[in-house]
């Protein structure tokens, strides 16, 4: 709680009863009281619009699964390059789909130039 322990609210509460002082406490607790009602219902209200809008009921979803804390990059880069995608598109010869598509791609052309020749230029490229 704020990083107050037990000895030192207790501290503070005597400190604030004796500012406070006994005739103006009930008030201030009343306003207190009337603070924390209307922060819970806001958090109600939050929550039902979330649910509205959402679809899903916030008790519902599994926070663990969203923890950021559990995302390791070293782990998720090591299970990616070890995984096995080698799997056949067809159960058929996979070596055969991979050359048959190698065949069918159009030779690529590439143009030389000349020596000594310019190479051209375009102003709008960046």
């Amino acid at each position: 709680m704020l990083g107050i322990n037990g000895p030192e609210f207790v501290l503070l509460l005597i400190i604030g009863l004796l500012v406070i002082g006994p005739s103006r406490l009930p008030e201030y607790t009343q306003k207190l009281a009337n603070i924390v009602k209307e922060v819970r219902r806001m958090a109600s209200g939050a929550r039902e619009q979330i649910k509205e809008e959402v679809g899903i009921d916030i008790d519902e979803v599994d926070w663990k699964k969203y923890d950021p804390r559990q995302y390791d990059p070293r782990r998720i880069i090591k299970e990616a390059l070890l995984e096995d995608d080698t799997k056949p598109v067809s159960p058929g010869a996979p070596a055969m789909a991979a050359t048959a598509a190698a065949e069918r791609r159009p030779a690529r052309v590439i143009e030389h130039l000349a020596d000594g020749e310019p190479a051209p230029f375009d102003s709008e490229a960046t």
